[in-house]
């Protein structure tokens, strides 16, 4: 008996790689996206605490000089995405709790660091917005690989790890 999520990218074959074998991936359903998602939220909120303090410590160090870092503050959900899906592991750690990974669908390479950043940037300005929020829902639900606006804007996608 099959996986029914597993599915198989169209022979796409990656321009510029030796290979040209299409390459095998597992969909991540938008459910364990969302879950995921829910997850991280708890974990941003903390790497924020983490943040606060630090930045509260060398502000008192410095007097006062280094409490200019808490304009950094409202990005830490776009670090913490770029430090994590730009890592070795490339998930965040609900994504990681829920065997997921982000993955460039033709070649399955990583994510770098500056992908990773605006990929969690283009996620939070649509899910702030929400025609743009459905816009990018209406993708994933529409399309068989389950990828969402802004992972085509990018041309990444969310697999289950293997």
């Amino acid at each position: 008996m099959t996986d029914p999520r597993t599915t198989y990218a169209e022979p796409a074959y990656a321009p510029g790689y030796a290979s040209s074998l299409p390459i095998p991936f597992v969909r991540a359903s938008l459910g364990g996206r969302t879950m995921a998602y829910l997850l991280d939220i708890v974990f941003i909120l903390g790497f924020t605490a983490l943040l606060t303090l630090a930045i509260t410590l060398i502000g008192l160090v410095t007097f006062g000089l280094g409490w200019t870092l808490f304009a950094v503050l409202p990005a830490s959900g776009i670090l913490y995405s770029a430090i994590t899906v730009g890592g070795n592991r490339q998930s965040t750690l609900g994504q990681r709790m829920l065997g997921l990974r982000v993955v460039a669908p033709e070649s399955g390479r990583r994510v770098d660091v500056l992908t990773a950043a605006v990929h969690a940037l283009l996620f939070y300005v649509a899910i702030s917005t929400f025609l743009l929020w459905c816009v990018d829902i209406a993708f994933g639900l529409m399309r068989p690989d389950r990828r969402l606006g802004h992972d085509l804007l990018l041309g990444l996608a969310v697999v289950h790890a293997r």
